[in-house]
């Protein structure tokens, strides 16, 4: 892993290469955790299974489906489908299936069948008490009827875009009688942009609406740098988790001062995640808030923006950890576990989960899978670069009042203690160590340092020289060669640098291949004789690459 900012002079950059790992600042001590003796597990506590014996449980559960259908008292036209199996400590088997009546899939009808490690079935838990008997399966509305009754539902109910895919003939058993019905899923997006999927009952008829209900959950995150904001959970019994399923099933954990593992996965029992202010507590949610919604924002970004499907742009989500040691000043990512971490900071009352830190820690992953920049020398500090110019992108993305767009890295975090930020994107310099320009001797310079110069470059491009301000913070960028550089724009800027990113640079790319990278990107996308080609040859060189 490498850190945020550079605290000590690192001598394990071999280590940081082959983990191809990044973090926000430098630091050169790795602690690890004490070692604590295992808590004897309850009986009843679910035993962690490999996959194989998972899925060898559930085949096992499936071939004994019609034997446990016939021994629990099911009809002749009813049949399992297994959905999970739960194995206890003690080996009790918890084995949950869904419901089909004459081939269709009943709602409201799942089940679960609880097994002692004897064999004797010890119990059953239904979704549905009433015994399925329905005397007509002939519909009396048609499927397209019931579809755009569930289109016009869902506008009623103020979501926006709405489109509906189909709809599928079920048995209703979620309340009262069980009756033949439809079920439409309105997909689109609601009103605040979040996805819509809207299941809306249809009795088959009547053509009456019998239910509805959103397939995405919204939860309430309080969090410390970005207010209140909107996050995705999942609800599991009486608890909501704090696991985005519309995001590759991003998932946030506590780690609770703990130095490895994945922790546990954050979880409320009333949707509302934190209280929006600091606290020393390992347990408190403010932090998961945040890194919640500052990999929701990360994913949108790159999803909006370059049409990545998250960081190996595989549709999958890494997964966060909050609450990583004791008073560690920093926050990483590791390739290693796919997942990004988040200390405290100092006294643990400053978490670093800030929305720029997010998205610069996530835009590590997408480096290691993409050019693969080596995080030492000048690669090393394009490597760092990139994190803060992604992270620069998704803050202004976000377009969160409590967190304005702007050029500062880690402003919020006060991570040097008197509200500075971290650093500085239009006069590297600044944070009294990173360079403005490029000279010899960069590569020498920590990464955190040396990548004040492409910094500084895509801050000329997006924005240009001079002093201007945006969302209310005062820059004034200067030029090495004495030249007034007029910018094109931080989208333009931003597909430029992914399109280099992506498309022509390489683990080894130093500054004058990055010029060249950015160059060929700029030609590509607007022309070698467009404005947006010669914006960057005279950027590269107001930071002295030529």
């Amino acid at each position: 892993m490498s850190p945020l900012y550079a605290r000590h002079k690192r001598t394990t950059l071999a280590i940081a290469t082959a983990v191809a790992a990044g973090a926000l600042l430098a630091t050169g001590v790795t602690t690890s955790a004490t070692a604590q003796p295992a808590a004897k597990p309850l009986a009843a506590a679910p035993t962690q299974l490999s996959a194989a014996a998972r899925t060898t449980l559930i085949q096992q559960a499936q071939a004994g489906a019609a034997d446990t259908a016939q021994q629990i008292g099911l009809g002749a036209k009813e049949k399992l489908v297994v959905k999970d199996v739960v194995k206890d400590v003690d080996g009790t088997l918890h084995t949950r299936y869904e419901r089909t009546y004459a081939g269709l899939p009943v709602l409201g009808g799942d089940l679960i069948v609880h097994t002692a490690k004897s064999g004797k079935t010890e119990g059953v838990t239904k979704a549905a008490k009433s015994a399925i008997k329905v005397s007509s399966l002939k519909p009396q509305i048609t499927a397209a009827k019931a579809e755009k009754q569930a289109v016009s539902a869902a506008k009623t109910l103020g979501s926006a875009k709405t489109a509906a895919d189909g709809a599928r003939k079920v048995i209703w058993a979620g309340s009262g009688k069980p009756v033949l019905a439809y079920e439409t899923v309105v997909g689109g997006f609601q009103d605040d942009g979040t996805p819509n999927q809207l299941h809306v009952i249809t009795d088959a008829a009547t053509g009456k609406k019998l239910y509805e209900y959103q397939g995405i959950e919204n939860a309430t995150g309080k969090t410390l740098y970005s207010g209140t904001v909107t996050l995705n959970s999942v609800q599991s019994g009486s608890t909501y988790q704090l696991t985005d399923s519309a995001r590759g099933n991003h998932k946030t954990y506590n780690l609770a001062r703990k130095t490895s593992g994945t922790g546990t996965l954050v979880a409320s029992s009333t949707n509302v995640f934190g209280t929006g202010t600091a606290s020393t507590s390992s347990s408190d949610q403010t932090a998961a808030a945040d890194a919640a919604y500052g990999a929701a924002e990360t994913w949108d970004f790159y999803k909006s923006t370059f049409g990545r499907s998250g960081i190996k742009n595989n549709g999958v989500g890494a997964y966060s950890r909050v609450h990583y040691g004791n008073a560690y000043v920093n926050a990483f990512w590791d390739d290693s576990c796919f997942c990004m971490t988040y200390g405290d900071g100092s006294g643990n009352a400053d978490p670093l989960t800030s929305l720029d830190v997010a998205g610069h820690e996530m835009s590590h992953g997408v480096t290691s899978n993409t050019a693969g920049l080596n995080y030492s020398g000048e690669s090393g500090g394009l490597n760092e670069a990139t994190s803060d110019i992604f992270g620069t992108g998704v803050e202004f993305f976000a377009n969160n009042a409590s967190d304005p767009g702007d050029y500062l890295i880690g402003e919020k975090i006060d991570i040097n203690g008197d509200g500075t930020p971290l650093r500085y994107m239009d006069k590297p310099s600044k944070d009294g160590g990173s360079a403005d320009y490029w000279s010899s001797s960069v590569g020498t310079k920590d990464v955190h340092y040396s990548s004040g110069v492409a910094n500084h470059f895509f801050y000329l491009l997006s924005e240009g020289s001079g002093s201007k301000t945006i969302n209310g913070v005062t820059y004034n960028s200067p030029t090495s060669n004495g030249s007034t550089v007029t910018g094109i724009g931080r989208a333009k800027a931003l597909q430029i640098w992914y399109k280099a990113l992506t498309t022509y640079m390489t683990s080894t790319t130093n500054y004058k291949a990055a010029r060249t990278a950015t160059l060929n990107a700029a030609s590509a996308l607007y022309g070698s004789t467009s404005t947006e080609y010669k914006a960057v040859a005279a950027a590269w060189s107001a930071v002295n690459v030529a």
